[in-house]
């Protein structure tokens, strides 16, 4: 589904939640607004991120500095080396931060439902709370339920930690469950093969 054609249908919000790693996000219509700081804060840690992680792979393309014969060769090639090891540990933490970022949005966007959009279309429509599979599955269904309505269906863990199983007659589609201890805590199809940018 194309993201011009879902907000033409006045199920969802009009503005995006979130547009952190070019996905789309928006809630359903009367579910939370969008929120600037937040948006802005994403944008400002993906660009960080973005921005040390291309001058990490720039340092490491270029071969170190050999230390040379002098002492002020030498001098220079350690500084060099303390750089880059500096900037290395700068991207890390970026990516850490980014990675914070995206939890922190998918969160949000399980607890309160939406449809996110990645550059192929539709990726991922979120229920809302109380919203529950053909099957009875939704937040608050046990674990036990869970595994019972989709064992047999070939349920499994996904690479994210969430179950998964396929969703009957949606070919490259799978609902996503959260769990939360014993307790499903929110339910989404997927289209993994999907991506946002």
């Amino acid at each position: 589904m194309a993201k011009d054609a879902a907000l033409a249908g006045g199920k969802l919000a009009s503005a995006p939640t979130s547009t952190l790693d070019g996905c789309v996000d928006f809630s359903y219509t009367g579910g939370p607004a969008p929120d600037p700081a937040r948006m802005k804060a994403e944008a400002d840690v993906e660009a960080k991120a973005k921005e040390l992680n291309k001058k990490a792979d720039e340092a490491q393309a270029n071969p170190d500095a050999k230390p040379g014969s002098s002492a002020a060769d030498s001098a220079k090639a350690a500084e060099k080396d303390a750089a880059d090891a500096k900037l290395y540990a700068d991207a890390a933490m970026a990516s850490a931060d980014l990675a914070t970022k995206r939890e922190e949005r998918d969160k949000a966007f399980a607890a309160a439902g939406g449809a996110s959009f990645g550059k192929d279309g539709l990726r991922e429509l979120a229920a809302p709370s109380d919203a529950k599979t053909a099957e009875g599955i939704g937040a608050g269904s046990s674990l036990n339920e869970l595994k019972t309505a989709y064992d047999a269906k070939g349920m499994k863990a996904g690479d994210n930690g969430r179950f998964q199983v396929p969703v009957d007659g949606k070919p490259d589609w799978v609902y996503e469950f959260t769990v939360n201890g014993d307790k499903v805590g929110s339910v989404s199809m997927v289209s993994p093969k999907s991506k946002c940018a």
